[in-house]
């Protein structure tokens, strides 16, 4: 069976004054990109997908979702690090707004405060039982750089470690026999963002 992990569009940066859980919506370009994902993988054989209970999880699979015909299922533990967080700043924003913080993270690969073997464990088991659940089918499950990460550097066996940048509503592939091995496919595919850039679309 194919897993594919896509990270959310670009999400609107938040601050809560009330100390509540950020969760933030998509941008308008983060909508854009979620069109464009959604648009690319309906040409492929979906047969179900998944989301994280974040709004930006969901937003960024609700057109693949309404094109195919098929409900988006929500999974709790594909939920992002920080989920709970008062505060969203994407972290390319965050490298311009705080070097340091940026440099910090990089550098120690995870955040301040994570309960790694918590957070490894819930997405571990979690893809290994949607996974096992779909054997033969081909998976879209939308979440987080941090959730891709962790499972990503679990299938290579590097331990967890934030190791790469999926860019948002990139795809990232794994395979997984009736057997449980499991094999990387691709990691941030993002040809469907071809017209694309960091502004936003051309």
């Amino acid at each position: 069976m194919e897993l594919i992990l896509i990270r959310h569009g670009l999400p609107l940066r938040i601050q809560r004054e009330d100390g509540a859980p950020a969760d933030p919506p998509l941008s308008e370009i983060g909508q854009r990109q979620a069109v464009a994902v959604g648009a690319w993988l309906a040409q492929e054989k979906i047969d179900f997908v998944y989301a994280s209970p974040l709004r930006r999880a969901h937003e960024t699979a609700t057109p693949l979702a309404q094109t195919l015909g098929l409900k988006v299922e929500v999974e709790p533990r594909v939920a992002e690090y920080d989920q709970h967080s008062d505060a969203y700043v994407p972290v390319e924003e965050l490298k311009v707004l705080d070097r340091a913080k940026w440099n910090e993270l990089m550098e120690k690969g995870y955040p301040e405060g994570l309960d790694l073997e918590q957070f490894r464990e819930g997405v571990v088991q979690s893809l290994t039982e949607i996974a096992a659940r779909h054997s033969g089918q081909r998976i879209a499950i939308f979440c987080h750089g941090g959730v891709i990460n962790c499972w990503a550097a679990d299938v290579l066996g590097l331990g967890f470690k934030l190791f790469f940048n999926p860019y948002y509503s990139s795809l990232n592939r794994f395979l997984v026999s009736s057997q449980g091995v499991r094999s990387v496919g691709s990691l941030n595919e993002c040809a469907h963002l071809r017209d694309f850039d960091r502004e936003g679309p051309k």
